[in-house]
């Protein structure tokens, strides 16, 4: 008797478990509101959204130069350029070789009075080497030889570059003097641009500048070429143009201070060329690495607006 209670229990339990079970599965209320979630989907909240907490200050400019598609963000305002001042050096130096004031093979001696430190290679070599303009001009650009700034700026004078970009209508761009101090051009006097260090400019000058010598219209065709083919070689690209494919080329000049990253260029993408010139300052760190957050933010500033702006 006992063997059958104990079976007919056993029958119950099994077949109350699946109705258990059932009623343990919890199932969806109707109408249930939606969380809300915030998906950046212009181009402007892309960019803001990547910077929202980037502990620094940012400047950009961005124009696909096929569409005429463009973005700004205190584009207009003017920044410190660090080395992206040399693009402006670099397109008066070609001016003056074009008008005949100056010739590519003008020859300048390094002394100890001469040679500067920073980045660059001919601080390092003896004193009595000699070097053309030329040579001067391309290490400026390509491998943002400070040494080789400084000749070039004594034989042009940054008065000059100041007003070849007057006449390109670049006025908000001027090179205050040599690197280092000494060689000030008159816009140094006035007192809002002592805070600038060696230049200032702003992101659509930068861009504007890039523009016209992509198109030509920088001295000359043949000159303007040159001078691309020269930001093609430069060899500092861990900012807009890091991790570029080779089937993707760039033409660009960066600039870095302690607080400070910057970076000038054109981006060859197969949906348009990109033209962009990002200024970030006021980094509460100074770090001098390919890790800096600068040149990261840089890289992921430049993805977005390639993708943005993309025809």
């Amino acid at each position: 008797m006992l063997r059958q209670i104990t079976f007919c229990i056993t029958l119950l339990l099994a077949a109350a478990l699946p109705s258990f079970a059932q009623k343990s599965i919890k199932t969806p209320i109707k109408n249930q509101p939606k969380v809300a979630s915030f998906e950046p989907k212009t181009l402007d909240e892309r960019i803001k959204a990547e910077l929202e907490n980037f502990r620094g200050n940012a400047w950009i400019y961005a124009k696909n130069l096929d569409t005429g598609r463009d973005f700004a963000f205190r584009a207009d305002e003017q920044v410190r350029t660090a080395s992206t001042i040399k693009l402006a050096i670099m397109t008066e130096v070609f001016a003056q070789v074009s008008e005949g004031k100056r010739k590519w093979t003008d020859e300048f001696t390094l002394t100890k009075q001469n040679r500067f430190g920073g980045s660059g290679v001919l601080g390092e070599l003896s004193d009595g080497t000699k070097i053309d303009l030329k040579t001067a001009t391309n290490l400026m650009i390509v491998v943002s030889d400070n040494t080789a700034t400084n000749l070039v700026l004594d034989a042009i004078t940054a008065d000059a570059v100041n007003a070849r970009m007057d006449t390109l209508g670049l006025k908000q761009t001027r090179s205050l003097g040599k690197i280092g101090g000494g060689g000030r051009s008159k816009a140094w006097d006035e007192p809002l641009y002592k805070v600038f260090g060696i230049g200032v400019t702003s992101p659509k000058d930068m861009v504007r500048l890039m523009e016209m010598l992509e198109k030509g219209e920088v001295v000359n065709k043949q000159s303007s070429a040159d001078m691309i083919a020269i930001l093609r070689r430069q060899q500092y690209n861990d900012g807009i143009g890091r991790g570029l494919l080779d089937s993707v080329p760039s033409a660009s000049k960066s600039g870095a201070l302690d607080r400070l990253r910057s970076d000038v260029g054109i981006i060859y993408t197969r949906r348009g060329r990109i033209a962009m010139a990002i200024t970030l300052d006021d980094m509460p760190t100074v770090h001098y690495s390919q890790e800096n957050p600068g040149l990261a933010m840089l890289w992921r500033l430049s993805q977005i607006l390639q993708a943005g702006l993309a025809k």
